[in-house]
């Protein structure tokens, strides 16, 4: 086995990357998965508890898969598709007036496009 930096950098990087959408998703299997599917409510999601449950079993195995290295590529594209997208109708700042929501959305906009960063990276390493 390879013990160099680069590929313990790689590990790691997929592992925090993984970990993310893992945690993120099991957390809406619990008591804030109500509060996420209000969201998808406000914003006009149909059946956004179940919408909420796919797209977290999503994150969860596609995480996984980050996490363990397993069918890298396809999998931190197919998340940051899913992040761009869900950052598209979910932190749509533009449509919010300004202050501090706006300024809110904003930021979570921008965090979610450097993740997507870090997907492609992920993605192009695997390749």
């Amino acid at each position: 086995m390879d013990y160099s930096l680069q590929n313990m950098l790689v590990a790691l990087g997929q592992l925090l990357l993984g970990g993310l959408f893992v945690f993120t998703g099991l957390n809406n299997f619990g008591p804030l998965g109500d509060r996420a599917a209000a969201g998808l409510k406000a914003r006009g999601i149909p059946s956004p508890r179940e919408v909420l449950k796919v797209a977290s079993a999503f994150e969860v195995v596609a995480g996984a898969c980050l996490m363990l290295g397993a069918m890298v590529a396809p999998a931190a594209l197919a998340l940051a598709f899913y992040t761009v997208v869900a950052s598209y109708v979910l932190s749509n700042f533009w449509q919010q007036p300004l202050g501090e929501t706006r300024e809110v959305m904003h930021r979570t906009f921008i965090a979610n496009i450097a993740i997507v960063g870090g997907l492609l990276l992920a993605a192009a390493q695997a390749l």
